[in-house]
Order: structure tokens, then C-alpha cells, then sequence
């Protein structure tokens, strides 16, 4: 779980459409947001760059096989020899007003949505059980949750009860043009060779579901355009960053390759 404090500058995010009025929106009314799109296009730099405009802490929790209700509520530890209870991420943020964001929240243990539904819908509430508390949120708390729905199948999915209990927003890689403008602020490359490696990852993203799972994520195309910005090849960077992340299976390797040489060659 990682925990940052919403004060200071907003992290670098360049917006695609009206996502940001669609989140301010939702905060000013107490509304809880799901955040739809493929790995690594932008969705958690999205959340923090929104909490830092608004002024909130965030709380963060990349869920996981063995996320439970308990890992987001709290919990009854030992501490100097007496049981005391510990206030788990969620608990923290309706109790602070602060912004909780459940990462690939289908990946989350089935308890996990249980515990959410009070606080979608009128009551805002989180019932303790261990402890016999109600809480209400306080002012200014947020439910945002996020997944990849090409990723999942029909065992890792959220049930209609569920996604209609949030506002959804679908994040997609940005248009080329914004594409270049991350990449170059992200990472220093000059323009002209983002704007290569943009035109590969288009390409790669052609060949999703086909050759490759996933199509390469902007973070990728970041990493690579990083690399070579301090001075490694162009050959060797794309292919630790744009390549190998996305099979391990040498025949569809030398094809993409293939596809590599002819963008740059």
C-alpha cells in the first residue's frame, strides 16, 4: 500500500478528453469512480496527478490473489506486549476525507467488494465488524477503483451489482500526438526519436491478441525512450523495453523484431 500526501505540485499528466471534469465532478458530489483501460496507459498517474489538484491524500493498494477485506479494513496486531487495532488503508481514507485507489480491484479476494458497497451508494458508510464502529466518510473521502477489462476473463471480472454502483471513465494509450508529449516530457528523448518509438508501439498495438497478449504500454515506450536518452542503443533499448516485456516465445520475438527494423530502418 503506498500512501501520498495530496499537497504540492500535481504529477505530470497530459488529459484525452474531459476525464478531469468527470473527476472533479465525482469528488464534489461524493461519487465513486471506476477507471477502465489496459496496463500501463495512464490510469494511476491519472489518480495522483488528480489528488494532488485536489488537495487530498491518496492511498493507494495494488490488489492482488490474496487481498482481503481485512487488508483494506484493519486489523488486531501486537504491539509492546498489548492487542491494539490498526486502521487498514480504506479505513484511513473514509476516516481522513482522503482518496482511496484500489488498483486492478478484480484481482482483490471476493470479501473485497463486499466491504465497498456501502460506501458507493447514499449511506457512505464502512461497518467494523472487530470493532462495532459505523463510520461515515468524512468530507472529501473518494472510492476509486481501476482494471484492465481485456485482460480479464470471466473468472476475474466485477459483477453488474457491482460496476453500477460507480461513474466509469475508459482510458485507452493516448492519440499519437499526445503520446509524443508524454514520452518527451517523461523521459528528455528529443522529439523526432519519440516519435519513432510511438510509431512502433502503434504498430505492436496492432498485433494485440494476435502475436501478443498485450499491446505495449506507454510506460514501456517511456522506459525505452529513457534509455536511450542516456545513451544506450536504439536497437538494445527497444528491445529490453518494447520487445521482451511482451513474450517470451523467440519465433514471435524475431517477428517483432522484424517489425523493429522496419520503423527504424
Amino acid at each position: 500500500m503506498n500512501e501520498r500526501n495530496g499537497a504540492g505540485a500535481a504529477p505530470f499528466y497530459l488529459p484525452q478528453a474531459d476525464e478531469c471534469a468527470v473527476f472533479e465532478a465525482a469528488h464534489a458530489n461524493g461519487l465513486p469512480v471506476l477507471l477502465k483501460g489496459p496496463t500501463g496507459c495512464g490510469k494511476t498517474r491519472f489518480v495522483s496527478h488528480m489528488a494532488a489538484r485536489l488537495g487530498r491524500r491518496l492511498y493507494t493498494v495494488a490488489c492482488h490473489d490474496d487481498l482481503a477485506a481485512a487488508d483494506l479494513i484493519g486489523r488486531y496486531l501486537l504491539k509492546g506486549g498489548e492487542t491494539i487495532w490498526v486502521d487498514g488503508p480504506l479505513t484511513r481514507a473514509v476516516r481522513e476525507g482522503a482518496i482511496c485507489y484500489l488498483d486492478e480491484v478484480v484481482e482483490a479476494r471476493k470479501d473485497v467488494t463486499v466491504v465497498l458497497h456501502p460506501l458507493t451508494d447514499d449511506r457512505r458508510i464502512l461497518p467494523i465488524d472487530r470493532t462495532g464502529e459505523e463510520l461515515d466518510a468524512a468530507p472529501g473521502f473518494m472510492l476509486v477503483a481501476s482494471f484492465n477489462p481485456g485482460y480479464q476473463n470471466i473468472l476475474k471480472t466485477l459483477k453488474p451489482s457491482t460496476r453500477q454502483r460507480f461513474l466509469s471513465v475508459e482510458f485507452d494509450f493516448p492519440k499519437p500526438d499526445l503520446e509524443v508529449k508524454v514520452v518527451v516530457q517523461e523521459s528528455g528523448l528529443g522529439e523526432e526519436q519519440v516519435r519513432a518509438l510511438v510509431r512502433l508501439a502503434g504498430k505492436l498495438r496492432g498485433l494485440r491478441g494476435q502475436d501478443v497478449e498485450e499491446g505495449v504500454s506507454t510506460r514501456l515506450v517511456v522506459y525505452a525512450a529513457t534509455l536511450i536518452a542516456q545513451g544506450m542503443s536504439v536497437d538494445r533499448a527497444v528491445r529490453a523495453a518494447m520487445i521482451e516485456p511482451l513474450t517470451d516465445d523467440e519465433d514471435v520475438k524475431r517477428g517483432l523484431l522484424d517489425l523493429v527494423a522496419a520503423v527504424f530502418g
